[in-house]
């Protein structure tokens, strides 16, 4: 039985059924993570004898008939997020020694649906950017290729997950944090609306913009650690939450979809452009509606940007103005970045907010579509070492991650649920994916069309035996 590659779903009925117990189900994964981090560098924070402790906890539960949907199911979480008693650097120096006293609500609701926590993951300093490289914690790679980027920042997550270090990972996704990484690294990333799956305590940062959503090999982990954390009944397909309207046993004919390949802006690869059009051309072949369509929107990284880093200046200034040695470059600059927005900007940013989330009601509205599916990112997974940001300070030259990341903002700024799902791979053999977003509250929405368009979509990419024996890097990764 490899553990290591073993869905969620899988997993915990295998305990439930007392096939393996906990502490082996962890003690695999250790031992993968001691052969196969190394090389990828996606565990921050080891807590093995926490886990250990969580899964004889787990062990007995099971014994007697009980425990939660996740009982002793090995998980990681992200470095920016609480546990009460263990330090959270979210990725800096200047938190090398921050030991918070609470946990963020989303973890605790993981752990007491049973989960065992045994690794926090590596991410950027402050969770600033979309790759996942740190003077704290060094790069960390993407199991696919070591010489390209897995993402971020919850880029040790999607790392983590796509090396088989148990099955799912806690990320936060600000900008895209959740998406990127698994687009680069092919796997299942879900940002729900805003709101829904509860954070606080947790850092003041972008708590405008962040929606903590779990990253997986398949939709259906996905959704059970997305329900454990909003406090929906796992299992329980048809209960919904305020404004949600979907049916799980929608017939794939049933509902209408609005694809955009660039929406009308976003700069795209050749071979990312061409497996997109060759799956809705798939979807289409198995029944669904296309309507192709946009919001008539530009490009929204501009109140993206404002948002994000005149709140960053407001919330993170304190370290620059005390400790700036024990910063990064990139986030000294960022900072300076932010704080050269004056009030009137984040207020037109706020402004445009409301106006990216009319827009996209009334594109709902006018094709009768359900959800909008558009590509994730532009582009594979590129090398380490591009430079982030390349360009900064001038608000007449827009932020380079536009020209790869531009389909990922609108999600964040409007509060939409937004989940990523592998198609296939590039011309350079690396993951290419897409993305599907609802209107806000139509999370199950969004995971019950992500289920249907994986069943047809069939990437194999994404099985364990596959990936296992895929030769990522030339190394096999399954233990």
């Amino acid at each position: 039985m490899d553990i290591g590659w073993m869905s969620a779903v899988e997993l915990a009925g295998a305990l439930r059924r007392k096939e393996l117990s906990a502490l082996e189900a962890l003690q695999a994964v250790i031992d993968r993570c001691e052969a196969v981090n190394p090389a990828i560098n996606a565990i921050a924070l080891p807590l093995y004898e926490r886990a250990r402790a969580s899964a004889q906890q787990a062990d007995r539960l099971l014994a007697r008939g009980e425990g939660g949907p996740l009982t002793g199911v090995p998980i990681t979480v992200k470095d920016s997020q609480w546990l009460a008693g263990v330090r959270c650097a979210n990725g800096s120096r200047t938190l090398a020694d921050f030991v918070p006293q609470e946990t963020s609500a989303a973890v605790a609701r993981l752990e007491e649906a049973g989960a065992v926590i045994f690794a926090k993951t590596t991410c950027p300093e402050f969770s600033y950017i979309g790759v996942t490289t740190s003077e704290f914690y060094g790069t960390t790679a993407n199991p696919w290729d070591h010489s390209r980027t897995p993402g971020g920042s919850s880029g040790g997550a999607g790392a983590a997950v796509a090396a088989g270090l148990g099955p799912l990972s806690l990320g936060g996704d600000g900008g895209g944090s959740v998406r990127i990484p698994a687009a680069f690294c092919g796997l299942v990333g879900f940002k729900p609306s805003f709101g829904v799956v509860p954070r606080e305590p947790c850092f003041p940062t972008w708590k405008s913009l962040v929606a903590y959503g779990p990253l997986a090999r398949s939709v259906a982990d996905a959704r059970l650690m997305f329900e454990v954390m909003a406090g929906f009944h796992p299992g329980d397909r048809h209960s919904t939450e305020p404004h949600d309207h979907a049916n799980d046993d929608l017939a794939l004919g049933d509902f209408a979809v609005v694809a955009s390949e660039d929406l009308g802006f976003a700069p795209l690869d050749r071979d990312v452009r061409q497996a997109f059009q060759a799956t809705m051309r798939r979807l289409e072949g198995a029944g669904a509606r296309i309507l192709w369509d946009q919001p008539g929107l530009g490009s929204s990284v501009q109140p993206w940007a404002t948002t994000a880093f005149a709140d960053a200046w407001v919330s993170d200034r304190q370290h620059l103005e005390l400790r700036p040695e024990t910063l990064g470059e990139i986030t000294r600059e960022l900072l300076a970045f932010g704080s050269a927005f004056e009030l009137d900007d984040f207020v037109a940013a706020q402004h445009a907010r409301e106006h990216i989330h009319r827009a996209y009601l009334e594109l709902f509205e006018r094709t009768g579509a359900h959800v909008l599916v558009t590509p994730t990112l532009g582009c594979e997974a590129f090398g380490h070492g591009r430079r982030w940001p390349e360009r900064i300070g001038n608000t007449e030259i827009l932020p380079p991650w536009v020209d790869w990341a531009g389909f990922l903002y609108d999600a964040n700024l409007a509060g939409f649920p937004a989940c990523a799902l592998p198609i296939g791979l590039g011309d350079e053999a690396l993951p290419v994916s897409l993305q599907i977003l609802g209107r806000r509250g139509e999370d199950r929405r969004v995971l019950a069309v992500a289920e249907r368009l994986e069943e047809i979509i069939a990437w194999p990419g994404r099985y364990p035996e596959l990936a296992g024996h895929g030769m990522m890097n030339g190394t096999r990764l399954s233990a």
